[in-house]
């Protein structure tokens, strides 16, 4: 799980996504990602806002037909439990306890899913949800060192993914666009070049409870549900460069 090694970069990833124009764009970048990254797979799963499903991703033709197939969007610990949340969860803190969950996973690890995973749940407009996935093969330190890097990278991504895929959705309603301020541009492009919010206050000469209330305003105008989406949000839509 290597990034180093490649010559291409997630900037160049990121900026074929924004231009995708069809499903089949979708699908040559999340196997880009998933290249990227050196993981065993990447998934990207919607629900338009007319309650169509659909997505891409890099799982073997016989675990998408057997998944349908035993309908097990019901039991999949995966779906059902980042139906509940707002924030990126790994598959371990999940509840796999039940018979059905257990065999699913087993049958999951056998069709090379993998016995690690990393799930980012999003909400987009008019009661659109979405999910991004990463998993791999590997013991828990590696995962964890994995998800520690890249946690923030992932997330981005996947409202990167979540962009894309509504410009596809003819479904799609426009987006209400509130304006920042200099001052809230200012402090999102200081977090998305990775500052932290201490550097950020010294950076913009103000106290951290004053950056606070910028964040929280452009989180507001953004729609945002953290200050990673709102950073995510705002780069997707052009209102800060990077």
């Amino acid at each position: 799980m290597d990034c180093s090694s490649t010559t291409t970069s997630l900037e160049d990833i990121l900026s074929r996504l924004e231009t995708s124009r069809s499903h089949e764009d979708l699908k040559n970048r999340i196997l880009e990602l998933r290249d990227y990254y050196g993981v065993a797979h990447m998934i990207y799963h919607w629900v338009s806002a007319a309650g169509e499903q659909t997505g891409v991703g890099t799982y073997s033709r016989d675990w998408l037909d057997r998944y349908i197939k035993k309908g097990y969007l019901r039991v999949d610990p995966v779906i059902v439990g980042c139906y509940q949340r707002f924030h990126p969860v790994d598959w371990k803190r999940l509840d796999w306890s039940g018979r059905a969950a257990r065999a699913f996973q087993k049958e999951a690890i056998e069709h090379g899913v993998g016995n690690q995973g990393y799930s980012v749940p999003v909400r987009g407009p008019n009661g659109q949800f979405a999910l991004f996935s990463v998993s791999q093969n590997c013991d828990d330190d590696a995962w964890a060192a994995f998800t520690e890097a890249n946690r923030r990278d992932l997330i981005l991504i996947a409202h990167f993914f979540n962009r894309a895929a509504l410009e596809l959705d003819p479904d799609r309603q426009p987006e209400p666009t509130q304006a920042l301020s200099p001052r809230e541009i200012e402090t999102m492009t200081l977090l998305a070049v990775g500052y932290s919010r201490a550097q950020v206050a010294e950076t913009l000469s103000i106290s951290e409870h004053t950056l606070r209330v910028y964040i929280e305003s452009a989180r507001f105008k953004l729609g945002a549900l953290n200050t990673t989406h709102a950073v995510a949000r705002a780069m997707s839509r052009g209102l800060i460069v990077v």
